[in-house]
């Protein structure tokens, strides 16, 4: 799946910081997990109706990050290579109206959002 928001990076006026092309080192990031992809469309549907991601996240996520999805301060190289593009490609955002992007691992179908990026 093609992530929401990819493309979207920052870019640097500095043609050697091939690192920092995202703008972000870190971030602070909730996921929703699900093993199928109906349970996931069925998160999916209620995050667009404008329920809460975190509160999507405590009903639906089937990940031991049971606080609202959240797995908190991630590095780059810290998470799984898929959900890594995901998460640094999109703008931070809070749970009450949540920008995401989704993917899928080997864990199973992420809904993701970024609270910070540093």
């Amino acid at each position: 799946m093609a992530p929401k928001g990819k493309g979207k990076a920052a870019t640097s006026d500095k043609p050697d910081a091939k690192s920092k092309v995202s703008g972000a080192q870190s971030v602070n990031v909730r996921h929703i997990l699900c093993a199928k992809h109906s349970k996931k469309e069925e998160a999916l549907a209620k995050l667009n109706e404008g329920v809460a991601f975190n509160k999507v996240a405590e009903e639906y996520s089937e990940d031991k990050a049971r606080a609202g999805g959240s797995l908190g301060w991630k590095t780059k190289g810290q998470l799984l290579p898929e959900f890594e593009t995901v998460a640094f490609g999109l703008e931070a955002s809070s749970t009450a109206s949540p920008k995401w992007g989704e993917c899928k691992t080997s864990e199973g179908y992420h809904l993701i959002m970024v609270e910070g990026r540093k």
